[in-house]
């Protein structure tokens, strides 16, 4: 009896090591028919492509051309026709500046003209009787060269009263201050009554082509460009993100150093809407290195750990859990950058 119970252990013992055995290789074989089944289009081979790596900064939104509207003579401010965040066509009248003496100048001056219209009309008739009398043999030449002097005269000082009337209508027409281009105006200096004096500015007026102004460290003044890529970092403005791209471009960059930073100028459609000198968060593609980029299709998330799929050269298909690092984009495929857990040359299975 106790031999024949010994005889069924040791048969008990040899089926379950066997059947451990197929156990074990049920996985593997499964995996073999599955990477067998997969196609083509559902593996992707891993490979090192450049990226660059995007610097975070705030950037303001400028005006290129900011002009200011001046006033051309002195005098009191009569009439002010603009206010802050009001839009000017070129040549539009902004203020009206009054100054009293160009008035009473341009009375004067018209009197003047007319005093020398009749000293002139005067002259014009006593050479007119000269050569009268001379022609019949009455007066001598001289009279008649002193009655021709004596016009030219008169005439040349109605001329120059003209000439001085004209400065002084021109004085007071030179009292409009106009708007030297299109754009918004952004500041007004003065207000209504106030004493202005030649030259002093009336408003400040932004021409609109309305850039990004990024300002960055000197150290990275090497990587910038004209025609480097910008994006725009989240919801960059309150409200109508429709409007602007999502991408810009560098279109300048300033030769001149300020205080250990460098700047320039981006352009992205659609920011003429905003304010001057709102603050964007913009990244900045600072240098480009080498790195792991997967699909995310073949990326699977469980439980918060990121997991692929990886082919071994056995055919065997096993999970590896991956260290996920920032998305990328390219060739309409939405990707991420893989920072752990797979290498150069694996070949990634789709879930």
């Amino acid at each position: 009896m106790k031999r024949h119970l010994e005889g069924l252990t040791s048969i008990f013992a040899i089926v379950m090591v066997i059947a451990g055995a197929v156990m074990i290789a049920i996985p593997d074989s499964a995996a073999a028919q599955e990477a067998e089944s997969v196609d083509s289009g559902q593996t992707y081979t891993v490979v090192a492509s450049d990226i660059v790596d995007w610097k975070a900064v705030f950037a303001t939104i400028e005006s290129q051309n900011v002009t200011s509207a001046r006033t051309r003579i002195g005098g009191v401010v009569s009439r002010l026709a603009v206010d802050e965040g009001d839009t000017v066509e070129a040549n539009q009248l902004l203020a009206t500046i009054v100054d009293e003496k160009l008035g009473l100048r341009q009375s004067g001056a018209t009197a003047e003209v007319r005093a020398l219209e009749a000293g002139r009309a005067n002259a014009l008739v006593e050479l007119d009787r000269a050569r009268q009398l001379f022609a019949d043999g009455f007066a001598a030449k001289s009279r008649l060269d002193a009655a021709q002097a004596a016009f030219d005269m008169a005439d040349s000082q109605l001329n120059a009263a003209r000439a001085q009337r004209s400065v002084a209508s021109v004085q007071e027409k030179e009292g409009e201050v106009l708007a030297p281009a299109t754009g918004v105006v952004l500041q007004v200096s003065v207000v209504e009554g106030a004493v202005v004096t030649p030259g002093e500015a009336i408003a400040t007026i932004a021409q609109g082509n309305y850039v990004l102004r990024i300002s960055l460290p000197e150290r990275h003044a090497s990587d910038l460009g004209e025609g480097d890529p910008v994006r725009i970092a989240g919801a960059a403005f309150a409200a109508d993100d429709e409007k602007i791209a999502e991408e810009g471009v560098i279109v300048r960059v300033y030769p001149e150093i300020t205080n250990g930073r460098v700047f320039a100028d981006a352009y992205v459609d659609g920011i003429g809407d905003y304010f001057v000198g709102q603050r964007v968060r913009v990244l900045v593609g600072s240098s480009a290195r080498k790195a792991i980029i997967a699909p995310v299709d073949f990326i699977e998330t469980r439980f918060g750990v990121d997991f692929v799929k990886v082919r071994h050269d056995d055919g065997a298909v096993r999970e590896v859990v991956v260290q996920r690092g920032r998305g990328e984009a390219g060739a309409g495929v939405e990707a991420v950058e893989i920072l752990s857990g797979v290498r150069e040359g694996d070949v990634l299975v789709k879930p």
